[in-house]
């Protein structure tokens, strides 16, 4: 009985002893406890998220171009699972990335439009961007490019606009532009970053006897970032300018595609092909320093763009239309997501996504916290990065008003997909389309005649998710006017 009571009493002490030991070791050490607190850090994925600007749902070689030369696309493809039915959230670019920002459709957020020099409209600094839920929980974040949400450049007391994304939390904002971008400016110095200077060659790696171009040195300072932050975690938010137009690249590369068989003006065009060129590169040269610094295999990369391509310049085919319009070539994008501890490489899926869905998935892959206050219009979709074939939700919608047509064509509409169907409604001069995208994709053949009632239903649930969204006042005009933001 003695030994035995000797023997607790000696792991009663041995155990208190570690207790302590252990509580020391924490409150020591501020690393290991804030590790203790938000789990290991594979519980925090890096995240890399890549936007290019203006490219279309049929410029890739993993989506069948044969024209444009994309080999790390195309090998990033067949490490991640492709997306042939991702859609943007508008036909245009701003309102697209205020809803991967807010996870909310853009009519809800009031910006509709893309945000013009002097737009009074502009992304609010109340909203709880994609950014910040991750920053609180650990990350280090960082946009590299185009933000196009901060409306007028020169507004506020500061004038330096009231959207600004250094308003909204970014621990760091490189290459962004402080002037309205307009047609697009790609070799250095570029008009609307004055106060950015040169970056070294080395970075940019480009000919030192030739100018700096623009994508490249973004790409120079992705790979930096992704140095600095290799303990991460980190979300980098790179936003390609490219391939918006006006379309430029050097002679020598736009020459290489003229040179091909088939090039022209809106297929295969070579100064759009030279400028992907560039984009390709880069993103090959994220892949590259991932794998050097080992940090593949715990990296959320994903790839996309903000709307279909301008058919001044390419086309979408097989998809009708392109960037400003509501027909598929406008709002279907290229989407690629390579993460090799939760999906499977090589994977296909067809179950559409939207731009706001985007919000929800990461935050959940990341293990951080939504703020509950703001209302969500994205669907978390991890279950389908597991499981390909699993299916989501039934109805998407888009809401396009406009004064006057847009000069790439696109007019004042609203549109929505339910299953199969896709219901596309202009407010010039009130008049509805219906298409079957299962049995003809490319939107040839218009059913409104031949099912009135099927339209019928479709634009009365239409109807009632508009008047949904649309129920809030925008928080610029509230900030504007000088109210609560309560």
């Amino acid at each position: 009985m003695k030994s035995n009571k000797c023997w607790l009493l000696a792991s009663f002490r041995k155990s208190t002893a570690m207790l302590l030991l252990f509580g020391v070791l924490i409150f020591a050490s501020p690393g290991l406890a804030q590790n203790m607190k938000r789990g290991t850090r594979s519980d925090h994925p890096n995240i890399i998220f890549i936007l290019a600007d203006d490219l279309g749902y049929s410029e890739l070689g993993s989506y069948g171009n044969r024209f444009n030369e994309t080999p790390n696309l195309d090998r990033l493809a067949k490490q991640s699972l492709r997306f042939t039915h991702a859609y943007a959230a508008a036909a245009i670019c701003s309102p697209t990335r205020a809803a991967l920002m807010t996870g909310q459709y853009p009519a809800r957020i009031g910006i509709t439009n893309f945000l013009d020099e002097k737009d009074k409209r502009y992304l609010s600094p109340t909203y709880t961007t994609l950014n910040e839920p991750l920053q609180r929980a650990g990350y280090k974040t960082g946009i590299i490019g185009k933000w196009h949400l901060t409306g007028d450049y020169t507004a506020g007391p500061d004038k330096l606009g009231y959207g600004r994304p250094q308003l909204h939390g970014w621990n760091e904002v490189k290459s962004s532009e402080t002037i309205y971008i307009g047609p697009g400016d790609y070799v250095y110095p570029y008009f609307f970053m004055p106060n950015e200077p040169e970056r070294e060659p080395e970075m940019t790696e480009h000919d030192a006897s030739s100018p700096e171009y623009l994508t490249d040195r973004q790409s120079g300072d992705a790979v930096d970032f992704i140095r600095r932050h290799k303990d991460g975690p980190f979300f980098l938010y790179l936003s390609f300018y490219a391939v918006h137009t006006t379309l430029a690249d050097s002679p020598e590369r736009e020459r290489k595609y003229e040179a091909k068989p088939g090039a022209g003006k809106t297929k295969n065009n070579p100064k759009l092909a030279a400028m992907l060129e560039r984009i390709d590169k880069g993103v090959g040269r994220v892949m590259k320093t991932l794998d050097d610094l080992g940090l593949s295999d715990n990296t959320i990369l994903i790839f996309t763009s903000d709307n279909g391509g301008e058919t001044r310049v390419t086309t979408n085919s097989p998809l009708r239309g392109g960037k400003s319009e509501l027909y598929e070539g406008g709002i279907r994008e290229p989407l690629l997501i390579r993460y090799p501890k939760l999906i499977k490489a090589g994977g296909v899926t067809d179950t559409p996504i939207m731009t706001q869905d985007f919000y929800p998935t990461l935050i959940e892959l990341a293990n951080a916290e939504f703020d509950r206050s703001q209302k969500l219009d994205g669907i978390s979709f991890v279950s389908l990065l597991r499981n390909p074939n699993s299916k989501r939700r039934e109805n998407l919608y888009w809401f396009y008003p406009l004064d006057k047509p847009h000069f790439l064509g696109g007019r004042s509409s609203g549109a929505l997909q339910s299953g199969d169907y896709k219901m596309i409604e202009f407010y010039d001069d009130n008049h509805a389309e219906l298409y079957d995208l299962k049995n003809d994709p490319s939107e040839s053949i218009d059913l409104s005649n031949k099912m009135p009632k099927k339209l019928s239903e479709m634009q009365k649930t239409f109807a009632a998710w508009r008047k949904s969204v649309t129920a809030e006042n925008p928080r610029y005009e509230t900030e504007m006017a000088g109210g609560s933001l309560k």
